[in-house]
C-alpha cells in the first residue's frame, strides 16, 4: 500500500503517528507533497517515524511527481489553498482523496472540478469528519426531509485570532460569550477557513450551504472547541454537543481532526487488504 499526504503540519503529524502505532506491518511507501520551502520539514516528519510507518519515504514537489509514485490514497491536510491547487489533479491521476479542508468545498466551482476529475478517472474523494460526529444520523434524516439544521461553534477567543472575528469584536477584552456571526454555512466556510470546516461538513452531508444555519461564538468561559448540531426532520429530531480539546499547535483546530484522518486512512487500508 502506498499512501500520500498533502501537508506536513500538526494534523499530518498526528495522523501519521496514530497510523504508525496501529499498523500490523509497515506500508510499502508514504509520500508527502510539499512546496520547496517546506520540503525539509516534510522529510523530517516522515523520517521521524522511519520504517515503523513505511519501508520507503518520499517527498515530492508537484502532483505530477506524486502521480508517478502511484499512491492508492492521498490525504489532504494542508488547508483550502492546497485542496484548490492539487485536488483535481490528484483525482485525475487516479488516486482516491480524503479531504480535511472541507470548508473549501463551499466554492461550487471547486466542487465541480473535483467531481469532473473523479468521474473522468474513476477515483473518488471523501470528506474527513474531523472534529464532528453524528453525520450518519444527519444523512439518514436528510432522506426523510430536513426541516432545520443549525450548527454552532463555540471556541475560546484566542481560537478566533487572525480571522474576521477580530473586526467584529475585541476578542482580548471579552468577558462573556459573544455571537459574532450568524448566517448561512457558505459565508462561514468562506470567511473562516481554519475554523469552519465542520460547518461545511454539516452542510454538505445535510441541508446544503445556503439552508444550513451557522452561529460562531467567541466564549472566554470555555477552554475547548465546542460543536453543537441541532436537527429537525421528518423522521428524527436530535441535538449533538461535542467538546474537543484544541490542538496544542493550532487552537483553531480540534485535536480530534488528526485522529479522525488517521481512522479514515486505516479503514481504507483495511478495505484494500481484504
Amino acid at each position: 500500500m502506498r499512501l500520500a499526504l498533502i501537508g506536513y503540519g500538526s494534523i499530518a503529524r498526528q495522523a501519521l503517528g496514530a497510523i504508525a502505532d496501529d499498523l500490523p506491518s509497515p506500508l510499502d511507501a508514504v509520500i508527502c507533497l510539499a512546496r520547496e520551502k517546506g520540503a525539509n520539514r516534510a522529510r523530517d516528519l516522515l523520517e521521524s517515524f522511519g520504517n515503523k510507518l513505511a519501508r520507503q519515504r518520499h517527498v515530492v514537489g508537484s502532483a505530477a511527481e506524486l502521480a508517478q509514485l502511484q499512491p492508492l490514497l492521498v490525504a489532504e491536510a494542508a488547508g483550502h489553498g492546497a485542496l484548490k491547487m492539487y485536488g483535481a489533479e490528484v483525482l485525475q491521476g487516479g488516486a482516491d482523496l480524503i479531504v480535511t479542508s472541507v470548508g473549501a468545498l463551499a466554492d461550487g466551482e471547486l466542487r465541480g472540478q473535483l467531481d469532473a476529475a473523479a468521474q473522468s478517472s474513476g477515483a473518488s474523494y471523501h470528506l474527513c469528519p474531523g472534529a464532528v460526529g453524528g453525520l450518519d444520523l444527519l444523512a439518514a434524516a436528510k432522506l426523510s426531509g430536513l426541516d432545520e439544521v443549525v450548527y454552532t461553534s463555540r471556541k475560546p477567543p484566542k481560537a478566533w485570532m487572525g480571522t474576521p472575528a477580530e473586526k467584529a469584536v475585541d476578542l482580548a477584552a471579552l468577558t462573556a460569550a459573544h455571537v459574532f456571526y450568524e448566517g448561512a454555512a457558505a459565508a462561514a466556510a468562506r470567511d473562516y477557513p481554519q475554523n469552519a470546516n465542520v460547518a461545511a461538513t454539516v452542510a454538505l452531508i445535510g441541508a446544503g450551504f445556503d439552508a444550513t444555519r451557522v452561529r460562531l461564538i467567541a466564549d472566554p468561559t470555555v477552554s475547548r472547541n465546542i460543536h453543537e448540531i441541532s436537527v429537525r426532520s421528518k423522521s428524527v429530531d436530535f441535538e449533538l454537543r461535542i467538546e474537543g480539546r484544541p490542538s496544542p499547535d493550532n487552537p483553531k483546530t480540534s485535536l480530534t481532526t488528526g485522529y479522525a484522518l488517521a481512522r479514515q486512512i486505516l479503514d481504507n487500508l483495511k478495505l484494500n487488504r481484504q
